[in-house]
């Protein structure tokens, strides 16, 4: 569908023609002219054509689609009488007759346009009322166009409620709003309601590539491409966009010069990231490089990128690669470049359906705290920050299994965030999307990372690390149902810490520059350190007191016990029993 440049604007300065912003002089006058609307069209096409004409219609839509237009267009379908003067209503007004041309200029006196916005009242909707009873001056129908009708107020609804149910036959009314349920129902059941759609990218972006033709600038279609994403399906917020973009090729001697509105020009001019950076900003927050995410997230907001359009790109991303995993064809998309189509197939098979609908809700909660959050920036670097640790977290499928089997799903190694200097290793095979601990922490890199080759190596650690109630509770509280380095899975004792399983894995993981699994379990597991410790203090006690020497101190003194029994010295001296008196030492 094409346009023809409506008819020129007459200005204050003879013999030199006001410039007129695309989206004015591109404004569809016919109704071949409209884009995107198919539908519409058709229905009127056919109402005029077999004379069923509605008294009232409803159109509605977002901004810029094209509803005021289309309420013009049917005044002059309706008023037209052709360039003979003898013509009736028509789906292809001529455009020449003194009506076409009255009403494309604003100035035609049976065809009122009424600003809603501006006139709310029952007083003003008693001047219409008064004003309907009288017939058209010249025209075949007086008609009303009232535009953002949902503005008016309850008393004018109720006001207009009559004269819209049964007007005389000379008068039409033609409404357009884009909040269609703020319409009263009683106003809505006396009009035939249209709903003008948004225009797809696709569409858009081959109308734009007409109009930037007939104008003799030169865009390329990656910049199309942009212009039309960014009107969000409204051809006016598209033709503004256009306008501007154009505006940065420069002139020389009065002729456009051969450079051509590039990509980067728009996506500057739009403050959008770089595509290809945020591809690499996702692959580096899913992998767990955070420290090359922050740099690519500091180098586009030094770019002039906003944060909250960062966060929304990577939304759109994330809603891209998930439509590939459930719908692999949208990877054939023809407006989406061929580096993007083979990148974004690469990563959506590395990611689960779990990881990538839960990187969605993260990124959509994160975007609604940058757009209110006193420092953007900062905003959004935590949300990737979250997104990063969240990403080897147990989806709930692998939680259940884990939960079903007793215990932790195999997982490949999981991904560590990047250390300091110097530059971080490369992400471990299949995007580092691994199951984790419970709850995920940072890993710094450790100065040295110690060797634990079993639990009571753990303990040492936390000892030596003067973690002293810690390591208490480990030594007496944990009995170890399994354990292998980078998994612990423990049955905790009544006065254990809720949760230590948590501090565990935390301080693990900060130690050893690893993540650490560790899980809680009902399974019967090995006795405690402090139980073993215990048991083996008892037999040693048993086997002394089984000595004809100390079996003898016993009977000499009733009521003592062994308290304490020492290995013997490096001396080869004899074992030293100690034997308190309870009544001496209670």
């Amino acid at each position: 569908m094409t346009d023809s440049p409506s008819p020129p604007e007459s200005g204050p300065e003879s013999g030199k023609a006001q410039y007129r912003v695309l989206a004015r002089k591109y404004r569809p006058t016919t109704f071949s002219g409209l884009v995107g609307q198919e539908t519409l069209v058709r229905t009127l096409t056919n109402a005029i054509q077999s004379g069923r004409i509605a008294q009232a219609y409803v159109l509605t839509g977002v901004r810029g689609v094209g509803k005021t237009s289309t309420a013009r267009i049917i005044a002059r379908a309706l008023n037209c009488v052709g360039p003979d003067g003898t013509g009736g209503p028509t789906i292809d007004p001529c455009g020449v007759c003194e009506h076409c041309r009255a009403i494309a200029e604003d100035r035609h006196v049976d065809v009122l346009e009424l600003d809603a916005a501006s006139r709310t009242g029952v007083a003003d909707m008693r001047e219409l009322i008064e004003g309907v009873r009288y017939r058209p001056t010249s025209a075949r129908y007086k008609i009303y166009i009232i535009d953002e009708v949902h503005m008016l107020s309850t008393q004018a609804f109720n006001a207009l409620l009559k004269t819209l149910e049964e007007p005389p036959e000379h008068v039409k009314f033609v409404f357009a709003t884009t909040e269609i349920r703020k319409v009263p129902v009683t106003v809505l059941s006396r009009c035939q309601r249209f709903d003008l759609r948004r225009v797809d990218e696709a569409e858009l972006a081959a109308h734009f590539a007409s109009i930037a033709e007939r104008e003799g600038a030169r865009v390329e279609p990656g910049a199309l491409r942009l212009i039309a994403r960014a009107a969000d399906g409204s051809v006016r917020d598209g033709l503004s966009l256009l306008d501007q973009a154009i505006s940065h090729t420069s002139y020389s001697g009065g002729e456009r010069d051969a450079a051509a509105v590039s990509e980067s020009q728009v996506r500057e001019m739009l403050g959008l990231a770089d595509r290809t950076r945020i591809f690499d900003l996702f692959d580096a927050v899913m992998t767990g490089d955070m420290r090359t995410a922050l740099d690519l997230l500091r180098t586009q907001y030094e770019s002039g990128a906003d944060p909250g359009v960062v966060i929304q790109d990577l939304l759109e991303l994330t809603h891209w690669l998930t439509r590939i995993k459930v719908a692999p064809d949208a990877a054939l998309d023809p407006t989406v470049a061929q580096a993007e189509r083979v990148r974004g197939r690469s990563i959506s098979e590395r990611l689960s359906m779990a990881v990538l609908t839960r990187t969605w809700q993260m990124l959509l909660k994160g975007l609604g705290e940058t757009r209110t959050a006193p420092d953007a920036l900062q905003a959004a670097e935590m949300a990737l920050i979250r997104i990063a640790y969240a990403a080897d977290m147990p989806t709930p499928a692998e939680a259940i299994e884990a939960l079903k089997g007793g215990g932790p799903p195999p997982s490949p190694s999981p991904p560590s965030p990047s250390p300091p200097p110097p530059p971080p290793s490369s992400p471990p095979p299949g995007g580092g999307i691994a199951v984790g601990a419970p709850a995920s922490f940072p890993v710094p890199a450790p100065d040295m990372s110690p060797e634990l080759r079993s639990f009571d190596d753990v303990i040492a650690l936390f000892r030596e690390r003067k973690e002293m109630i810690l390591s208490t509770n480990l030594t007496n509280d944990v009995r170890v149902v399994s354990f292998e380095t980078g998994r612990i899975e423990f049955n905790p004792g009544p006065n254990a810490p809720p949760d230590l399983a948590n501090r565990l894995s935390r301080l693990l993981s900060e130690w050893t520059g690893r993540r650490w699994w560790v899980s809680v379990t009902d399974a019967p597991g090995e006795p405690s350190l402090g139980e073993r410790k215990r048991a083996a203090e008892a037999r040693r006690k048993e086997d002394v007191a089984s000595h004809p020497l100390v079996r003898a101190v016993l009977e000499a003194f009733p009521g003592a016990v062994i308290g304490e029994v020492r290995e013997r010295d490096p001396d080869g001296e004899d074992i030293v029993a100690g034997a308190i008196n309870e009544e001496d030492n209670p």
